[in-house]
């Protein structure tokens, strides 16, 4: 393989959820495609970076695409089911979303995958990009898809990139800063995490975790004051006992010199190594407050060969140590100037709604709150979230495709945190499902380039969006509808007409189609049933999307009080219909770290 060339259809670099999710769209659509990653996992953030406690899109109606299939093969693999913590519906070993990844990929015979390497050079003829070298070979290909975590692509290639904060008078974003200030300037970007995974042992045997360098307490002091040590833990408890420590207060959130990503090879390897060390300090000061039962996770991620594990005599760990995520939880990178900008107006309700306005070249959707973070800063933002199924969910938006491709540069596409987005609006944009949706469509937009023989910026998006909503596999939502989940008869139909009818789609984000189904498909909740616990009690509403359930059977659960939450549109109309201290039963899944039961069908 050493200085050979290869000749593909499409070349995805990056193997995180975006890149992923484009090289295994392409290839099912037909083309000969290969995709190059770093890391010996494939996921992104949510395997290799650790974040296998994954936000946004948990709302049966946005479980489709790619998204939706890895949630059913979660469901499938993961022992213990997904109900484990309470910042997600959605709690797996790394391993098993690495593994469903793996097998996808692998079971493509015009998917080829290298592993190990990093992007050294772009090719370039013209305004056109025709390849990318690695250490041992160069890939020649029709189209190519910048996948990197930190988008290196857009550097090697020189096409125009944003990193970094603009000011409001550049789009009129209402929470952007009017002038830079002390944080625009210690944080460019947000503030990575460098995950790590930590074990209950049961018992204070747990090996002691040294100190690495730097150690210094102060930073943690209070780290989950007004939560507790069990309920912080539970923020991202995994199966089998463990913990995804991922904590943003006082926590392992990491901004330190955060230009030294871009700066070099060798200052990007150094603020990993601190962004590390600044990780095992936490874990090393929660095992100190919370005692010995807690300790580093065992053999969780695969080691790197980087080192014995052993230490280097000052007690800092080496970083193949299998609790540490394989690299940091990039929350942003460089991001692309396309056609289009994703704005915070774009994410934001619309004035008297519950859903963000609606773009007309939409390819991928999402719903998250705006997250951002930067230690020892409190940053405002304007408020996108809203009460849904009993809990907090965000204000649904959409991602248009414009936003995928380069203003000048063809042959070329973006599918990950990289798209051309507002520093504001990617704390929306940058979650797990919204990458792997975006993933998806600039895949299936390589592969229809490659069969139409033309550019991404000359693609008919109105091909591309009925693409995505055909596909045989993985059909995916591109408008967000609360009340039409993928197996609803008039899904396709509603998808298509509000495409058609743009002006038509409520405020509400609910179909008015007069055929929808009122409160159930009756073979769907049969099955729902066979897989859940039958409860009986009494509902009291503590106010509006707020309910309480107190159990009067079965006994061992008998004067348990838990929070009602569901992710179904259909039940989420039965709670809140539901009179206070009606008597109902209830078929749903119990989770003591969120005090809840997830409610799947419902009698009265």
């Amino acid at each position: 393989m050493v200085n050979q060339t290869y000749t593909t259809d499409v070349l995805v670099v990056g193997g995180g959820v975006g890149g992923t999710a484009a090289a295994i769209q392409a290839a099912r659509r037909g083309v000969n495609t290969i995709l190059v990653s770093e890391f010996p996992w494939l996921g992104g953030m949510l395997t290799s970076a650790g974040v296998s406690v994954p936000d946004g899109n948990e709302l049966e109606a946005f479980q489709t695409g790619l998204w939706g299939a890895f949630l059913r093969e979660l469901r499938h693999r993961q022992p213990g089911g997904l109900d484990h913590s309470w910042v997600s519906f959605f709690s797996f070993d790394p391993r098993v979303g690495a593994k469903i990844f793996a097998d996808w990929v692998q079971e493509l015979p015009n998917l080829q995958w290298f592993q190990g390497q990093v992007p050294l050079e772009v090719l370039r003829q013209g305004n056109s990009v025709t390849g990318v070298r690695f250490a041992n070979f160069t890939i020649k290909a029709k189209i190519i898809l910048d996948g990197t975590e930190l988008g290196d692509l857009l550097a090697l290639a020189e096409i125009p990139y944003r990193w970094g904060w603009e000011l409001q008078s550049e789009w009129g974003e209402p929470s952007a800063p009017e002038t830079f200030n002390s944080l625009t300037e210690k944080y460019p970007v947000q503030a990575p995490t460098g995950v790590v995974i930590m074990q209950d042992f049961g018992v204070e045997v747990a090996p002691e975790i040294p100190q690495a360098p730097h150690y210094n307490p102060s930073l943690f002091a209070g780290a989950w004051d007004g939560y507790g040590g069990e309920t912080f833990l539970n923020y991202g408890r995994l199966p089998g006992g463990r913990f995804m420590i991922n904590w943003p207060i006082c926590g392992n959130d990491y901004g330190e010199g955060l230009g030294r990503l871009l700066d070099s090879e060798a200052s990007r390897g150094e603020f990993i190594q601190e962004c590390r060390w600044h990780s095992q300090n936490f874990a090393h000061f929660i095992q100190s407050q919370l005692g010995r039962r807690y300790g580093l996770a065992e053999e969780v991620f695969p080691l790197l060969g980087l080192g014995t594990g052993r230490g280097d005599g000052r007690g800092f760990l080496a970083p193949t140590t299998s609790a540490f995520a394989l690299h940091p939880y990039y929350r942003e990178s460089r991001r692309l100037v396309g056609l289009n900008t994703v704005r915070e107006q774009d994410i934001l309700p619309v004035t008297g709604g519950r859903v963000a306005s609606l773009n007309l070249d939409t390819i991928a959707i999402g719903n998250y709150a705006n997250d951002h973070h930067y230690p020892g800063f409190t940053f405002p933002l304007q408020p996108k979230s809203i009460r849904w199924g009993g809990r907090w969910t965000g204000t649904p938006f959409t991602i248009p495709y414009s936003c995928l491709v380069p203003q000048l540069t063809d042959n070329f596409l973006v599918c990950e945190k990289n798209i051309s987005v507002s520093h504001i609006a990617n704390g929306a944009t940058r979650l797990q499902p919204v990458v792997m949706g975006i993933g998806q469509a600039a895949g299936m937009a390589a592969a229809m380039c490659v069969e139409f023989n033309c550019q991404p910026r000359d693609l008919s998006v109105r091909a591309l969006q009925a693409a995505l909503l055909q596909d045989e596999r993985s059909p995916t939502a591109i408008i967000p509808l609360f009340n039409l989940a993928l197996s609803d008869s008039e899904w396709l139909p509603q998808q298509v007409y509000y495409l058609d009818n743009p002006e038509a789609y409520p405020k509400n984000g609910y179909s008015s189609s007069s055929s929808l189904p009122q409160y159930c498909h009756v073979n769907t909740y049969q099955v729902l049933i066979r897989t859940c616990d039958c409860f009986t009690g009494i509902f009291q509403r503590q106010d509006q999307q707020d309910y309480r359930f107190t159990i009067t059977a079965p006994e061992a659960h008998q004067e348990q009080t838990w929070q009602l939450v569901t992710r179904r549109s259909q039940i989420d109309d039965q709670l809140q219909a539901l009179p206070h201290q009606q008597l109902v039963k209830i078929w749903g899944r119990l989770n003591p770290a969120g005090n809840w039961l997830i409610v799947e069908y419902l009698e009265t």
